[in-house]
């Protein structure tokens, strides 16, 4: 990699790693702040609240990915970290459920995973493409882990509200990184009006689309459970949780290193892929079978996060490569739009289907989505490494 493709690949995994963190920060502790507000005895509502911010996403990913193409990476990066801050602000002053899902529709509203994931395209070539996505995919699962550590205690000390002003402050500190840190984006292709359609019509992207759709459904619906499950089997006070996610992060990253280097270097992206996939259905059954005690927990999540890492940092990477030069924004924003619904509906359903059947049916609904993830994807096309000149530099 050159000393630009890897800036690229840092500054816009801090970006992502900012943004997500403020996202992931209420998951560990929302569900149990929302007993203490008006509203937050219904879980369903809990779960809207935890995964509204898909629902505005997934409406304006397109979007923002089409303008990205027209008007640039990031300028319309930095129109979204402003809805984002305001979202934040909304949530952090609300009084009852209902504002808090205010908040983080607004918060959705920031749509940038398309632009931001178009730009580390465009400013790196596709035989290191996978590498700076594993960075950006790495950086979620370490924000991720760090947001169940630093959660508890933020709340203990600042707050709810507390935290949601701090997500408004991580997406200041990373509209710096957009302005002063990323490079300059080359020039982009104008798109033509057939681009959206020709996406829309192409068997492997929508094939790659449902599956981050089935990927991010999974991983929200699983935090509307795994908390108190962790609480109720694991017999670990919230606070505590930490101890469980922190190793079950690291020692995943110790696998998916390994994984990414295999798919990259040795052209075997499509069976690690698949490889990831089926682990995340065999960690779905697992957690419905076996999830009894606490080190049964941490094992099954140990698993979950090596799947997700390398299908974090192998789909967009994917979905970049095969997609058409002059409408790469727009393909990822329909990519980035069904990851949104994902994560919306992994929210609502979560909840509603919590509610009703408990842990073990959230756990068996997931298993059989991943099955049918695995089914869709058994039939993709590996994609070719395209020989494109170095990015320049700086």
């Amino acid at each position: 990699m050159t000393p630009a493709e890897r800036r690229a690949g840092i500054s816009l995994a801090s970006i992502f790693a900012l943004r997500m963190l403020g996202l992931f920060l209420i998951l560990p502790v929302f569900a149990v702040h929302a007993r203490t507000i008006p509203g937050g005895d219904d879980l369903t509502l809990v779960g809207l609240a935890i995964g509204a911010y898909g629902a505005t996403q997934a409406l304006l990913q397109i979007a923002f990915g089409a303008a990205s193409d027209r008007f640039g990476r990031k300028p319309v990066i930095l129109f979204g970290l402003v809805l984002f801050v305001l979202g934040s602000a909304i949530a952090a002053m609300a009084g009852d459920i209902y504002m808090v899902i205010v908040g983080r529709v607004l918060q959705g509203a920031g749509a940038i995973s398309a632009a931001v994931t178009a730009l580390a395209a465009d400013l790196t070539r596709d035989q290191h493409r996978t590498k700076v996505m594993a960075m950006i995919g790495s950086s979620i699962g370490l924000v991720f882990a760090a947001s169940m550590v630093a959660a508890p205690l933020l709340y203990s000390v600042i707050g709810m509200s507390g935290i949601f002003w701090l997500t408004a402050v991580l997406a200041f500190v990373a509209m710096g990184v957009v302005v002063w840190v990323v490079p300059a984006a080359p020039p982009v292709p104008r798109a033509n009006a057939g681009s959206f359609m020709d996406i829309l019509r192409n068997g492997q992207l929508m094939r790659l689309n449902f599956g981050v759709f089935a990927l991010h459904l999974i991983q929200t619906t699983m935090w509307v459970m795994v908390p108190a499950a962790l609480v109720a089997h694991g017999g670990l006070a919230l606070a505590e949780h930490w101890k469980v996610y922190l190793p079950a992060v690291l020692l995943s990253f110790v696998v998916m290193v390994p994984a990414i280097i295999i798919a990259e270097r040795h052209n075997r992206l499509k069976p690690v892929f698949n490889g990831a996939v089926l682990l995340l259905a065999i960690v779905q059954f697992g957690l419905y079978f076996w999830s009894d005690g606490l080190l049964s927990i941490a094992f099954w999540l140990t698993l979950f996060f090596v799947a997700f890492n390398v299908l974090e940092a192998t789909q967009p990477s994917w979905i970049s490569r095969i997609a058409p030069p002059a409408a790469k924004g727009t393909a990822l924003g329909v990519y980035n739009t069904l990851q949104s619904i994902g994560l919306f509906a992994g929210g609502l359903f979560g909840g509603w289907l919590g509610q009703r059947l408990g842990a073990g049916g959230v756990s068996l609904a997931c298993g059989v989505l991943a099955l049918i993830w695995l089914a869709v994807s058994l039939s993709m096309t590996p994609p070719p490494v395209r020989a494109v000149p170095s990015p320049a530099r700086g």
